[in-house]
């Protein structure tokens, strides 16, 4: 039998709050980080979800007066601190970076390409606590931040390794804007996941930060399945027919040893573009969860890249914590083929284990079953 991997600690930091009891506030009272914004010369209205710079240097210099740091690496180098906090790094700790850019931003200010590497990122991060041992980049478009915690719990059953510290942060930048803008993928409003008025995503930027260990003590959630599985479709649109979201799915339940009946809810990717939402309704609708409450956080965050995945993970295992169902901000009336069950107010449900979806370019696929332990 394989080892059992457990989180027990997890931050985030985002336009809504810096710890995840803002943030979590925040989703039940459904306020966005979303808003619309003329700082992007190229771009004179936009809906992005931005952090205040003030904000990150206030709190970046309660711990170190070094002024060689990124914006992502003093993001990173936050949201992980209280995470790492009491805990001794050793050789058997690894550290995880989960981003789709990273330091892009160098690139616009004529820095060497090779400052801009994702291992360079990782390294900085891994140095600044002192890990002895090398980081590990997980950056497969916008699976990463699920697959980030998919790649430490297999490290952590299958190697050496006794404990993974994983963070998982993009920032907005032009190159960004410009890639969704050239796909038509760019909303100009507030964002509406599986509403039949969405018009597309708004992009966002957040940190998150989680500790996976193979001690239960004082563990959140055990992690009970997961699995990626990659449908080959498109290098940017998704499956017609949900495949390899449905076979991702249906893997991470095998793997939990659970019927779909036992899913709680799913915490879903739902970016509010026509093919993504539709393609996820029919992968619920296959495996028989279409009854399940299902709510995406993009309206409440923006589409944050190799972060959503771990963020919105973060908020939903505080979600099983309080045995709630968060709201979908933005949603108002049935836009998918698939009735998937979408709540507009946070509902008080006993919850034992939630489902985590993601999808992303080149077809890759992304579902992982959290438990909740009854301390």
């Amino acid at each position: 039998m394989s080892k059992e991997v457990y989180i027990t600690k997890t931050n985030c930091i985002t336009p809504l709050g810096f710890d995840v009891q803002s943030n979590f506030k925040a989703v039940l009272e459904k306020k966005t980080g979303v808003s619309s914004t003329n700082a992007h010369a190229q771009f004179p209205e936009i809906y992005l979800a931005e952090i205040l710079d003030a904000e990150i240097d206030k709190h970046f210099s309660k711990l170190t007066s070094e002024s060689t740091y990124t914006r992502l690496e003093k993001l990173a180098i936050l949201a992980l601190q209280p995470v790492l906090e009491g805990k001794q790094i050793t050789n058997k700790s690894v550290l995880i970076l989960s981003s789709t850019k990273g330091n892009i931003k160098l690139l616009q200010e004529n820095t060497a390409i090779a400052e801009a590497n994702l291992g360079k990122l990782a390294q900085k991060i891994a140095d600044f606590f002192g890990f002895s041992t090398q980081p590990i980049v997980v950056s497969n478009a916008c699976v990463s931040g699920v697959m980030a915690l998919s790649v430490a719990k297999r490290m952590l059953q299958f190697s050496e390794y006794e404990e993974a510290f994983v963070v998982a942060g993009d920032e907005v930048s032009e190159f960004v804007i410009s890639g969704f803008n050239s796909f038509q993928a760019l909303s100009n409003q507030l964002c509406k996941p599986y509403d039949k008025d969405r018009k597309g995503i708004n992009l966002g930027e957040a940190v998150a930060a989680a500790h996976l260990t193979l001690k239960k003590e004082t563990a959140l959630v055990r992690i009970a399945g997961d699995a990626s599985v990659n449908d080959a479709n498109h290098i940017s649109g998704p499956s017609r027919t949900g495949e390899g979201l449905f076979r991702s799915i249906k893997a991470a339940l095998n793997e939990a040893e659970i019927p779909s009946e036992d899913i709680d809810f799913i915490s879903a990717h739902g970016t509010a573009t026509l093919y993504n939402d539709e393609m996820e309704a029919i992968a619920f609708g296959r495996s028989s969860l279409l009854e399940k409450p299902l709510f995406s956080l993009k309206a409440n965050y923006g589409h944050t890249l190799g972060a959503s995945g771990l963020l919105e993970t973060v908020i939903s295992i505080e979600a099983l914590q309080q045995n709630t169902i968060l709201p979908s901000l933005g949603y108002k009336e049935m836009g998918v083929s698939q009735p998937v069950t979408i709540y507009t107010l946070p509902k008080e449900v006993e919850t034992t284990y939630f489902l985590k979806t993601a999808s992303g370019f080149g077809g890759c696929n992304t579902a992982m079953v959290f438990e909740k332990l009854m301390n």
